[in-house]
C-alpha cells in the first residue's frame, strides 16, 4: 500500500514538472525608454543563439513580413537604425530593427534584423543560462506571429545596406510591402 502511494505521488510530481516545462512563457517587450535599464540589468549576460536554431515557420518567411507581424503583436521596435545613426554609427551596425524582450521576468531575448528587408527570418539571441527555455520561447513567438494576432500591421523603417552602400525606405502600407531606394534620411 505504501509503495502504491509513493508511486502515485512520484507520477503526480513527474507529470506536474513535465507540464511546467511546456507552459507558455510570458513575453514582455522592452520599450524604447527602457533600453538603458535592460542593458544595465543584463550587462553580464553571456549571449547565444543556441536553442533558437530549430526552424519554424517564422524562419522561412520574408523579414519584411515578420517586421509587420511583430508590429501587430508587440508594437514598434525597441530600437531602429534611426536610434543608432547619431550614436557612433558604423555600417557594420546596420540593422533595420531590434525587438528586446524579457521572458518570464528574468530571461533577456533580442530579435534582430541584420540583413534588412532582403532575406527571410531573423536573428535570435538569449542568455546562455536559459538555453533549455529557448525552444519553447521560439515556438510561442511563432504561434503569436503566425496567428490571428500577427496579421500584418503598417510600419515604416529605414535600412542601410553596407554591401550596396544604399539607404532604403521599408514599409507595409495599404496592404503592400515596399523597399524603395532613398537618399540618406535626416534623423
Amino acid at each position: 500500500m505504501k509503495k502504491t502511494g509513493f508511486t502515485l505521488l512520484f507520477l503526480l510530481l513527474l507529470t506536474t514538472a513535465a507540464f511546467a516545462q511546456f507552459e507558455e512563457p510570458e513575453i514582455r517587450k522592452v520599450e524604447y525608454n527602457e533600453r538603458a535599464q535592460f542593458q544595465q540589468r543584463f550587462a553580464e549576460i553571456s549571449w547565444t543563439g543556441q536553442g533558437l536554431y530549430n526552424p519554424t515557420t517564422i524562419d522561412r518567411i520574408p523579414t519584411i513580413e515578420l517586421r509587420s507581424r511583430l508590429q501587430a503583436v508587440f508594437g514598434s521596435p525597441t530600437q531602429t537604425i534611426a536610434d543608432l545613426i547619431n550614436n557612433n554609427f558604423r555600417p557594420g551596425k546596420a540593422i533595420q530593427f531590434e525587438y528586446w524582450f524579457i521572458i518570464d521576468g528574468e530571461m533577456p531575448l533580442m530579435i534582430l534584423d541584420l540583413d534588412g528587408p532582403f532575406e527571410n527570418g531573423l536573428v535570435y539571441v538569449g542568455a546562455s543560462r536559459y538555453i533549455d527555455m529557448m525552444p519553447q520561447v521560439k515556438r510561442t513567438l511563432n504561434r503569436l506571429l503566425m496567428g490571428e494576432e500577427g496579421n500584418p500591421a503598417e510600419f515604416t523603417d529605414y535600412f542601410f545596406s553596407p554591401e550596396r552602400d544604399q539607404w532604403y525606405l521599408v514599409q507595409y502600407k495599404d496592404g503592400e510591402f515596399t523597399r524603395e531606394m532613398v537618399s540618406r534620411p535626416r534623423f
